[in-house]
């Protein structure tokens, strides 16, 4: 396996590959890989020639340092599981210096309002920071697909806005959520639950799953509240945000409306951990 981490090695290794027509598939991750990400990897196989697996950690997308640092980072690790799974993977790995050139700053996007809600409206600048480096890394590898995973079903949106005011010519393939064996939705963040609350933490799709089945009977504020009771009762999980929303403009549904795609998205704290979720509900 090639590990690059720097963008000019990283440049003449693909377009030496273009050469020999091979198609590019792209999966940025932030590491501590799990079967989530490697879902995400084998659609890339499947649809190309060769796929870039990048591995690092954004600095501008978290608005909270402690949680910067808390994140795990499991470099050798993660090696070892992408060699498991083929010899037509490349990771990029870049340091923070060589990914911002020296100036670890955000641009600044207009998204439209997609990024004015629920996780913008509880993460500063989170959006402007994935923005960033989603488009560092497009232009850096110029993938013929880039795949991201739809458990970040907002940023997936975000993303998809900003390739198209930037004019990116990468498809962006949304890919299924991947899910433990009790419901919770794979994440890198999983690792930091305790054994008790990460077995009891189905708790939250669970609950998606029957506001699913009173979607269309009841109205989206009775459902909310239906929500907000569940976990008033459940001391494990403390409810941060519930919300309908319009799967394409993200707008927080009011008046459910026919001939639109709606998703409940869920933000959730449990031993300290961040953990959100989204469900399509018709």
């Amino acid at each position: 396996m090639k590990i690059f981490d720097r963008k000019k090695d990283l440049n003449t290794f693909t377009l030496q590959q273009r050469k020999k027509d091979c198609t590019i598939g792209l999966v940025p991750t932030m590491g501590a890989l799990h079967s989530g990400h490697i879902s995400l990897v084998k659609k890339a196989l499947s649809e190309n020639d060769l796929v870039v697996v990048s591995i690092f950690v954004n600095p501008t997308q978290f608005d909270k340092k402690d949680d910067l640092e808390k994140y795990p980072r499991t470099f050798e690790k993660d090696i070892d599981l992408l060699r498991q799974v083929s010899d037509k993977i490349v990771v990029f790995a870049p340091t923070v210096d060589e990914i911002y050139e020296g100036k670890v700053a955000s641009e600044s996007y207009e998204f439209e309002g997609l990024d004015k809600v629920m996780e913008g409206e509880f993460r500063s600048g989170h959006f402007d920071g994935v923005g960033t480096i989603v488009e560092l890394l497009l232009r850096t590898v110029a993938p013929d697909r880039a795949y991201f995973g739809e458990k970040d079903f907002q940023q997936l949106q975000i993303i998809r806005k900003m390739a198209e005011i930037k004019h990116l010519p990468y498809a962006i393939i949304g890919c299924p959520i991947e899910r433990e064996p009790h419901g919770l939705a794979m994440s890198s963040r999983n690792e930091r639950l305790s054994k008790t609350t990460r077995e009891q933490a189905g708790f939250i799709h669970n609950t998606l799953q029957t506001a699913k089945t009173k979607f269309g009977t009841e109205s989206a504020l009775n459902i909310k509240d239906w929500v907000a009771s569940e976990f008033q009762g459940n001391p494990l999980f403390e409810l941060e945000y519930f919300e309908i929303a319009d799967e394409h403009t993200l707008t927080p549904a009011l008046k459910i409306q026919d001939n639109q795609k709606y998703r409940a998205f869920i933000a959730v704290y449990a031993d300290g951990v961040r953990l959100i979720d989204n469900l399509r509900l018709n």
